[in-house]
């Protein structure tokens, strides 16, 4: 569908990427993967049509349509949710405005005998097909269904977007871009404003989708669940391979493996035929061989080695000083914006060396509560932080805050300690800005340089316990893996709200959970919570445990129904075999008054009478045993 040959993008003497070839076809779901200002986003720019590249050419087969979500967006004001996703069915939209417009002027009119009129109803039928045709009495189900899949509510289809933080109108236009049915979707960083359930739904949603799509990402969970085709933009240069995410890492490092035991094969032919030329030179009679050893080794195609991202920051979390076993505690924490309740009764306690994830949809308090519990931001309850405890908070926004017209050195040296001013420099080299990068402008740096500055800025401040609000927007691949393995090494407490599966997993040791207004704390990882959220919810969970309950209920109750059934019918046997030998005994025992010499005439008497005896004897004994 969209082929590119020999691209290339250069701008203030600096080369992004050059001569990069490559074919996206139907079905082809692509990570685009790289380290920060390797060039991404800039590549997704070119492939939608928004710049374009310093040399090479694209082409796009007739009729394909493109759909882009870049990072940022603007929205139009005055419209609700329901009425701005509704805009990805334009055509639909102008038809309902002109079958209005027909649909009144029917009505203004009684010449119902004339060719004006008659034009009318024709028009009025034409439309009426055609919107029926492109789906005008379903569309609005499609837009609920994935407005729903995004996480909004019904109750929030009629509020204005206005009225929305930026992550969840970035949701809308999500909503929009996905309903368009586009040959080709574009999305940059598609899960920086998602939470897991919606990240869950948009995996779900892009793995059936018919067309192609390209994405840039550093959900690695998200990428293994989502492509079948990986490309990575390294030194300039693209690989690509036909992999999920995870797989292609395996086969470049095999591949890398196998170039570098052919390069050393190759190197050390080289040397021995460069040793043959130095000994047969010295000789008049084989200087023949010399040079067409010569000209032999000029015609060796050099195998080279694919390169690959060495570079990494260097981080590492030391605890100020020892704080006491319970290092904070909540009671009663209330918060509310106007009039919408986000947190109510909310109790907790954090003890020493804890590591816990801070989980649930956008809207539920997530950041509220960290924010509370720092004391950036006033509610009712209390909060009480333990003995020696200091904290270090790392907000969502937190590259955002920087200072744009300071320096990175300058920005360092403001957050420095007397203790480690002396070091600033040497800290920056781990957050990989060295040399003449640390007096760039903060205002010139890519939103994954900010993230690593304000990482930096943070590690220069004493703490023990630390609260990261979603860290990893705008860190690549790699930076993540350092950052995680450092909070793993922590030996302090950590709170971390995030929505990155991978980044959580085998990282926190519990789950706090937030949902309507309540925070509900969960023993055990990331990986068994989602485990049981496959369920649903926690509280579908927890109905179905319900159910379960009460169908084992059902079953016991049932079987000692049962049982009771099958006892009664016993005793009533038996009773019933009593009073048929009490009856036979009150007969004999008359007969023997009335006509005794006769009766005992009879066959056997004696024996029936004495078997019959013990028998009702043994059944008095059965009897009083079941009662």
């Amino acid at each position: 569908m969209l082929n590119a040959q020999d691209i290339s993008v250069s701008f203030g003497g600096t080369t992004l990427f050059e001569n990069l070839s490559f074919r996206v076809g139907k079905g082809d779901r692509v990570g685009l993967v790289g380290k920060n200002g390797a060039g991404k986003s800039t590549l997704l720019k070119l492939l939608a049509q928004e710049q374009q590249p310093s040399s090479g050419a694209f082409a796009l087969e007739k009729s394909c349509s493109i759909g882009y979500l870049p990072q940022d967006i603007d929205f139009e004001k005055g419209r609700t949710v329901l009425e701005e996703s509704s805009q990805a069915f334009s055509e639909i939209m102008d038809l309902e405005v002109k079958q209005s417009q027909v649909n009144e002027a029917l009505l203004s009119r009684t010449d119902y005998e004339s060719e004006a009129y008659t034009e009318l109803l024709t028009r009025q039928a034409e439309l009426n097909e055609r919107y029926e045709l492109i789906g005008g009495y379903t569309y609005k189900a499609s837009v609920e269904r994935v407005l729903k899949g995004l996480g909004f509510t019904e109750a929030d289809f009629d509020k204005q977007t206005t009225t929305f933080s930026g992550g969840w109108r970035m949701r809308i236009e999500l909503a929009k871009l996905l309903l368009k049915d586009h040959d080709i979707l574009l999305l940059d960083e598609p899960t920086n404003h998602l939470d897991i359930d919606a990240i869950v739904w948009l995996e779900d949603f892009l793995s059936k989708y018919n067309g192609a799509v390209v994405l840039v990402s550093h959900d690695k969970v998200f990428l293994d669940q989502v492509t079948n085709r990986t490309m990575e933009i390294i030194q300039r240069q693209l690989y690509d391979f036909k992999k999920s995410y995870s797989a292609y890492l395996l086969v470049r490092t095999e591949l890398r493996e196998k170039q570098k035991a052919a390069q050393k094969n190759q190197e050390k032919k080289i040397q021995q035929t460069e040793q043959l030329i130095e000994r047969f030179r010295a000789k008049s009679s084989k200087a023949s061989m010399a040079q067409s050893l010569i000209k032999k080794l000029d015609k060796i195609e050099r195998i080279e080695v694919d390169p690959e991202e060495t570079q990494s920051m260097k981080l590492h979390f030391p605890i100020s000083v020892q704080p006491g076993k319970i290092v904070l505690e909540a009671q009663g924490i209330a918060k509310a914006y106007e009039e919408k309740q986000v947190l109510y009764a909310v109790d907790l306690s954090i003890e020493r060396g804890s590591k816990i994830a801070f989980v649930g949809q956008n809207g539920q308090g997530k950041t509220t509560l960290a924010k509370i519990l720092v004391g950036e931001l006033k509610s009712q309850g209390q909060v009480k932080l333990g003995h020696n405890v200091q904290l270090g908070y790392f907000a969502q926004d937190q590259s955002q805050q920087l200072d744009g017209q300071l320096t990175v050195l300058e920005t360092a040296q403001q957050a420095a300690t007397e203790e480690n001013r002396k070091s600033v420099r040497d800290v920056l080299g781990a957050f990989l800005f060295r040399g003449e990068d640390v007096d760039k402008k903060v205002s010139v740096l890519s939103g994954g340089e900010r993230n690593r500055l304000a990482l930096c800025k943070l590690l220069l401040q004493p703490f023990n316990v630390l609260v990261m609000d979603e860290p990893t927007n705008h860190l690549d691949l790699q930076s993540k893996s350092v950052l995680k393995e450092a909070l793993k090494k922590f030996e302090g407490t950590l709170i971390l709200v995030s929505h990155d599966r991978d980044f959580l997993q085998d990282l926190c040791n519990h789950v706090f959970e937030f949902k309507n207004q309540r925070v509900k704390a969960f023993l055990g990882g990331i990986a068994d919570y989602l485990e049981q959220k496959q369920m649903g919810s926690l509280q579908e969970l927890e109905q179905k445990q319900k159910v379960k309950s009460e169908k084992n209920q059902n079953v016991n109750a049932y079987r000692l129904q049962k049982k009771r059934k099958q006892h009664q019918n016993k005793l009533s046997s038996i009773e019933k075999k009593i009073q048929e030998l009490e009856e036979w005994f009150k007969e004999t025992d008359f007969e023997l008054e009335i006509n005794y010499e006769e009766t005992i005439q009879q066959k056997d008497f004696f024996d029936i009478y004495q078997a019959r005896k013990k028998e009702l004897e043994l059944l008095y004994v059965n009897w009083e045993e079941l009662q």
